[in-house]
Parts: C-alpha cells; sequence; structure tokens
C-alpha cells in the first residue's frame, strides 16, 4: 500500500533477453569473456611447468652422456665400438694437410669434409655387420684337387637355382662368339662372327631379341642400361636397342676391332683396326677424341675400372695406358718379348695381367709400373678375365682355367678348370654371380666357379632386381652425376689437391708484371 501523500506508480516488468542456442562452432560468451580478463596466465603457468619438467629431466640425467631408464644408468654409454680392421677396409684417404697461413675458410672446408668421411667410414663399418651374403669358395678333400671337379659334379652339389646356371647353347652356324654381360648381372649379349645377335635375360631364359647383320662382327658391347647396346661390324660402328631396332650407324668410327664402355663417364670407347682410339660420348652422341696411336692395329683392349683409363696392348710387347685429353700415351710399358695378346685390370685399380706370344702370364703393380709375378704357361693365353673377387681366368685352345690370388702368392696349379666344345674367342665374369661366360666356335658355355661373384651388392648403383621405374630414376640421375672426360687422370686423387706450383708461379709472373 503507497501512502496518502504518494502517487501509484507502476513498474513495468522488464523481460531478460534469452541467450539463443550454442551451437557446436561457437565458442560460449563466457569461456570468451573470462579469456579475456586473465587468458594470458593459464599459458604462461603451462610454459613454466613444461619449462621446469625439462629442466628437472636435464638435471637428472648424468653429465657423462648416460641415459637414464627405469632410474638405472645406461652400463654401456656412448656408441658401440668399432673394430679397427673394418674402419681400414671402408678408409677413404689420408687427412688432408691444412695450410700454414691464415686461411680460415679453407680450413674449415677442410676440416668439415674429413668429419663428413669419417662419419661414413664409421657408418659403413657399422652396416657392414647387417650384409646378408658371403663370399665363399670350393674346397676339396683331403689329397683332392679342385681342377679335378666337373661341372657336372657341382651343377648336381648345388640347389637347384644354381645348378640351372650352368648350361651351353649350341650355336655352331654363326660361331664363334664374343660376349658381354650388363652391370646389373641379368642380361646377355652374343655376338658371332658371321652376323648373329642375341640378347638374353639369361636367369630367366628369356630371349629378348635375335638379329642377323648380316655382316661379319667383331664385338658387342652393351652400353649404359640393357636396352642399348653397340655392334662393331665389318665396316662402321652400330646402336641397337633390346628390340634389334637400328638406332644409329655411326660412319666416323670405322673398322673397329675391340670396345670398352666407361659407366660414369658414358664414353664408349672404340680400338680400330687403322690404329686410332675413339671415345663416343652416348649421352649427346657426339666424338669426344680420336687419338691416332701410331702403333699399328689395336685387338687388345680393357679399362681400368678406378680410374677409366684405357689400356691397350700391340704386337711389340708393350702396353700403353690413354685418356681422352692426350694425345699421347700416359704410359708405355715393355711387359713381353712377343706380342701382346690379352691384357686385365682388376677393379681396384692396382693390378694388371698381361699374356703374351712368349706363352707368359705376368702380374704387374699399376701404382708402381712393376712385374710382381711371372708364370709360364704351355701354350699361353688368348683371353683373360678378372673377376669382382680376384679370380683370373685364362683361355688355351678350348680350356678354360681359373687362377686364385694370383698377385699375392705364387701359384702351382688352377682352382677350376673346364673343357669347351670350340675354340675359346671371348671370356667374361657375371657381375654378382658365381658365373663365368665363355663364347667359343661351337656356341656359348656358362659356368659355374664358386666365389667368383661380389655377394652383395650397392642397390644405388647396380641393382640386379630393379624395377623399370627403379631403372628410369636412376638413369636420370647417373645422367646428372655424369663425370666429365677432362677428369679422367692416371691418379683421381690429384683432384681433390691444391696445385701450389701453379699457383705460385702464377703470383710470380703477377708480380713481374707489376
Amino acid at each position: 500500500m503507497a501512502s496518502p501523500g504518494e502517487a501509484d506508480v507502476t513498474v513495468p516488468h522488464v523481460e531478460k533477453k534469452k541467450k539463443p542456442p550454442a551451437r557446436y562452432w561457437q565458442e560460449p560468451q563466457d569461456r570468451e569473456i573470462g579469456g579475456n580478463k586473465d587468458g594470458g596466465r593459464p599459458k604462461q603457468q603451462e610454459k613454466q611447468r613444461t619449462h621446469k619438467a625439462k629442466k628437472r629431466k636435464r638435471d637428472e640425467q648424468p653429465r657423462d652422456g648416460k641415459k637414464v631408464i627405469s632410474g638405472k644408468s645406461d652400463p654401456f654409454p656412448g656408441p658401440a665400438p668399432v673394430p679397427k680392421d673394418k674402419l681400414q677396409k671402408f678408409k677413404r684417404q689420408d687427412k688432408i694437410q691444412k695450410p700454414r697461413r691464415q686461411h680460415y675458410r679453407l680450413k674449415d672446408i677442410i676440416t668439415r669434409s674429413e668429419e663428413a668421411s669419417e662419419m661414413a667410414q664409421k657408418q659403413a663399418a657399422r652396416f657392414d655387420l647387417l650384409l646378408p651374403e658371403d663370399a665363399g669358395f670350393l674346397e676339396g678333400d683331403e689329397d683332392e684337387d679342385t681342377c679335378m671337379i666337373s661341372q657336372e659334379d657341382i651343377a648336381d652339389a648345388v640347389d637347384i637355382t644354381s645348378g640351372a646356371k650352368y648350361f651351353n647353347l649350341k650355336l655352331s652356324q654363326f660361331g664363334p662368339y664374343r660376349l658381354d654381360y650388363s652391370r646389373t648381372g641379368r642380361h646377355l649379349l652374343l655376338g658371332g662372327r658371321r652376323g648373329h645377335v642375341a640378347c638374353v635375360d639369361w636367369q630367366s631364359k628369356q630371349l629378348m631379341c635375335e638379329i642377323n647383320v648380316m655382316e661379319s662382327i667383331n664385338d658387342v658391347k652393351w652400353l649404359h642400361t640393357e636396352h642399348m647396346y653397340a655392334v662393331a661390324q665389318k665396316k662402321w660402328l652400330y646402336i641397337y636397342d633390346s628390340n634389334g631396332i637400328e638406332l644409329h650407324c655411326i660412319r666416323t668410327f670405322n673398322d673397329v676391332l675391340r670396345m670398352q664402355f666407361l659407366p660414369y663417364h658414358f664414353l664408349l670407347a672404340t680400338a680400330s683396326a687403322t690404329g686410332f682410339l675413339q671415345y663416343l660420348d652416348v649421352s649427346v652422341g657426339k666424338e669426344v677424341a680420336a687419338i691416332s696411336t701410331k702403333t699399328g692395329r689395336l685387338d687388345v683392349m680393357c679399362q681400368n675400372p678406378h680410374n677409366a683409363v684405357v689400356h691397350l696392348g700391340h704386337p711389340n710387347g708393350t702396353v700403353t695406358l690413354w685418356s681422352p685429353n692426350q694425345k699421347e700415351a700416359l704410359v708405355k710399358m715393355l711387359c713381353h718379348q712377343g706380342g701382346v695378346r690379352s691384357v686385365a685390370v682388376d677393379k681396384t685399380g692396382t693390378y694388371m695381367i698381361t699374356s703374351g706370344m712368349d706363352k707368359k702370364m705376368k702380374v704387374f703393380d699399376v701404382r708402381a709400373f712393376k712385374p710382381l709375378r711371372s708364370y709360364f704357361l704351355p701354350a699361353g693365353a688368348s683371353c683373360l678375365s678378372l673377376s669382382q673377387r680376384g679370380l683370373l681366368s685364362a683361355a688355351t685352345g678350348d680350356i678354360v682355367q681359373v687362377y686364385r690370388d694370383v698377385w699375392s702368392t705364387p701359384v702351382t696349379k688352377p682352382y677350376m678348370a673346364h673343357r669347351v666344345r670350340g675354340l675359346i674367342w671371348g671370356l667374361h665374369f657375371c657381375p654378382f654371380e658365381d658365373v663365368l661366360g665363355v663364347g667359343h666356335g661351337e656356341g656359348f658355355t656358362s659356368m659355374l666357379v664358386p666365389g667368383a661373384g661380389e655377394p652383395n651388392f650397392d642397390g644405388l648403383d647396380a641393382n640386379p632386381y630393379r624395377s623399370a621405374k627403379q631403372r628410369q630414376e636412376w638413369e636420370v640421375k647417373a645422367l646428372l652425376e655424369k663425370i666429365q672426360p677432362e677428369l679422367i687422370t692416371l691418379d683421381p686423387t690429384e683432384l681433390a689437391q691444391v696445385d701450389r706450383t701453379t699457383f705460385e708461379q702464377r703470383h710470380r709472373d703477377r708480380v713481374e708484371a707489376l
């Protein structure tokens, strides 16, 4: 009730505005308001908590690098030690001498490169334990020579897959045959003297292509992949693909007798009957160099896989070493009293084996150019081939003999021996397989030679099991990393050194000019 002097005042009823229902994409307003008031504090507290936890964890760890696991210290702190012999196996080079003057940037570059080299050396030594395969040789019983064991006995004793690698191809119509295996070891190229050319995936026995060029053939050679190969025919050099289609006829390369392919330089080196050594860059199709050796017919040729230097044998008993950068021979060595019949160099580039008309087989140290061993073969050796593990095969007439460790210890008897049906015209060990391919007058023979191939392959370089996509990727990468022919030298380590003499001479000339 209002008093008599006061008037009645009615207060209007104000309804509170209802909030709209909260949607799942909208945050509640009271959270936003609360966040605006003191939103920084919880975040700061969370950061402080995380920082304290990290600091406590860091303090709990001992100073010597031992990690705490379940409250216990590591009994073997640090990385596992690597055996010294393993480190020595993967040693790259000696330490570079640092300059005495204040070349801070150069010293820093040298230090970093040495650290990277040491790390790569240790990693390679550690991963060597994980390699799945191991090399093994043929071992005979007491008073039993391994050279007396026949191929049929070996094929019966091994598993079915390995036993299938011993086979004969009877090709008596167009022989004798020269052969070449691809770098992966899966594909075989055969070239008959009377014009027969065949590409075979020899492990699955699938024929890729077979043609007859209707002309005499002197040599055949795979190029960078198993899809291209070169054939040295009677007159000119031809390039074919794996379907037998002629891609190129190179008429500047005439009367070619022998060929070698340098895989990291993409160079095809050819030796001709006119005495010319020519280099063809297969990536661009240009002739890099043509050198007149002035030594007559060139029918003995091989390459040094270590430095890509080409070795040529001559009828006067000398072996010459050639690079595409010089018109004269890098080295001339008198190896035999008669003509040189065959030359082979091991994969490390340390040893060279030669055979001559004087019925001798000699082993030379290429680093010092001095003879190490000399062996007398009653009939001489017409063909030589070295495997990845250092086994040497020598062909004498229709007999193949395989020797072990010809450069370390004197050899008195062969490791293995086998007689084929015709006169041998070509020998080649298959990469990554214990197989020796023999081309002769009656066709081709694939021999089993235990311990010949490298059991572990580099999947980034030559992968026998690569797919078509992997091959394409590898080809692009190899072309990007192609080494220029100007870098072919006798000693590849010279490329990483500073030519102090030239630098000082240039400095002296500059001072005199001023």
